[in-house]
């Protein structure tokens, strides 16, 4: 992610955003390249799978990214994009905020979206995160919190019987 433009002003996030993630204010470029990220490392397998683009989708009106951001979502090319070039600098209003265990904690729920971690998008995750200096065992514990999320959810829905199949 880079630096804002000079006019890359701050936006105002959703409710959601600041429960989850304590912040209430990101740039839209922040924004984009962070989605932008989440797509390279969902398709390093070759595809973005439609399951994949909508997790990023929903995921990204509840933080609050403008409907313009998330358009560009559709249309990205993230087989020749630069992920290094997109994970680098992002502007938030929280200065201690750093993006790189969030994003690879992202990167995983939307890669598994579609039913399907591949190893070419594990190793994509892993590249992200020695891009933004996330410790391997940080990644190891992101992975298990995601799964650990995932059967929680799955133990919710079925003793609420709202699970479908």
């Amino acid at each position: 992610m880079t630096k804002s433009v000079p006019d890359d002003k701050l936006l105002d996030v959703s409710d959601f955003a600041r429960s989850e993630y304590g912040l209430s204010a990101a740039t839209s470029t922040a924004m984009l390249r962070y989605g932008c990220a989440l797509l390279v490392i969902a398709g390093a397998d070759g595809r973005v799978s439609p399951a994949e683009l909508q997790w990023l989708v929903s995921h990204q009106r509840k933080f609050g990214a403008p409907e313009d951001v998330i358009a560009q979502y559709v249309t990205f090319d993230y087989k020749s994009a630069d992920l290094k070039a997109l994970v680098v600098n992002s502007v938030t209003n929280v200065p201690t905020w750093t993006a790189g265990p969030s994003l690879i904690y992202h990167a995983i729920q939307m890669c598994a979206a579609d039913g399907v971690y591949s190893t070419k998008e594990r190793k994509k995750v892993s590249e992200a995160a020695v891009l933004m200096d996330v410790p391997a065992d940080v990644v190891l514990t992101i992975h298990a919190l995601v799964e650990m999320e995932a059967a929680t959810t799955m133990m919710r829905k079925a003793l609420l019987h709202t699970h479908t199949a």
